[in-house]
């Protein structure tokens, strides 16, 4: 099984990440859109597009309010989520992720019967390691700025016994392990890139 799992994220990694590459390296001029449109556009970024243009795209204010930008036909939602004054960060998800953001947001257990995928194409403003519901860095609570990522949920967190937790050590790692919450994250540019990351501003 574990096989599989790396299978899995070596091929999705590498079609990520030459997507990743189309959408930061085109030099076509485009026409900055206002209100929702920009919002929206600020969330689709965030996976790759033949998946964010059928998406679903909502809003999640400061206060964790959802405010719906446009219905989806395809299953995957896309948000475009606050992280303080001015500051936001977006991630495109499928079901299985749509349902375990519901209980993270409700801080109860995500019950996961598939595999989910996520994508945060445009990298985050930092979170910590260790600690789900950290607000912000201590001096304890590992907190890392990642660039481009996946993330990928698996039902039976045993799977992740043999993947890494340590964020620098190279590849995927384990996010919040020991905690229902638990996660790999699958970094397409190296960890330190998100040195030099700036935070997202609306």
């Amino acid at each position: 099984m574990m096989k599989t799992i790396v299978s899995v994220l070596v091929a999705v990694g590498i079609s990520i990440a030459a997507a990743a590459q189309q959408q930061t390296t085109s030099t076509v001029p485009v026409k900055k859109p206002n209100g929702d449109a920009a919002k929206i556009q600020r969330a689709m970024a965030a996976g790759p597009s033949d998946i964010s243009k059928n998406a679903a795209v909502l809003e999640v204010d400061a206060k964790g309010a959802m405010h719906e930008l446009r219905k989806g036909t395809n299953g995957w939602t896309c948000m475009l989520m606050a992280t303080g004054p001015g500051a936001s960060e977006a991630m495109c998800g499928d079901k299985a992720w749509a349902d375990w953001g519901d209980a993270y947001m409700a801080k109860k257990t995500p019950t996961l019967k598939t595999f989910g995928v996520a994508y945060m194409l445009r990298g985050d403003n930092g979170a910590s390691n260790t600690d789900p519901f950290a607000a912000g860095p201590t001096a304890t609570n590992d907190w890392v700025v990642s660039p481009a990522h996946l993330m990928l949920l698996v039902p039976d967190s045993k799977l992740l016994d043999g993947v890494p937790t340590d964020p620098h050590a190279g590849g995927p790692f384990v996010m919040w392990k020991g905690t229902p919450y638990a996660h790999v994250m699958v970094p397409i540019v190296p960890m330190a890139a998100a040195k030099s990351k700036s935070t997202t501003k609306d």
